[in-house]
């Protein structure tokens, strides 16, 4: 019984990590950072709510932050903030549901 216990715990921590790796997923030397907990955050083609939005982020997500802009005023679990973070071409998401461990820029200004 106590082999059975230990692979079903096995089994749950390499199913952790394939989750963790998931979060990561597109690894590259840029810094990621993780949205707020318990929040699957929108991810739109601009700086606001107006914007169309290009996909939803999962729970436990971590993503790049390759610059900011300025934008639409939103207010989060990270407070009140008109940033807006650049993740990939095209797709930003609000700074107040990202974990940066700043109120102001940490990335670049987008052009």
């Amino acid at each position: 019984m106590a082999t059975e216990e230990r692979m079903e715990e096995h089994v749950a921590e390499a199913a952790a990590d394939d989750a963790g790796d998931l979060a990561t997923a597109g690894s590259d030397d840029v810094t990621r950072y993780p949205i707020a907990p318990g929040y699957r955050v929108n991810v739109r083609r601009g700086p606001g709510t107006k914007y169309g939005i290009v996909r939803t982020l999962p729970y436990g997500m971590r993503v790049p932050v390759y610059c900011q802009k300025p934008g639409e005023r939103v207010t989060g679990p990270y407070g009140t903030s008109n940033l807006w973070d650049n993740i990939a071409n095209g797709q930003f998401v609000a700074d107040a549901y990202v974990r940066t461990g700043s109120d102001g820029y940490i990335a670049p200004r987008c052009d």
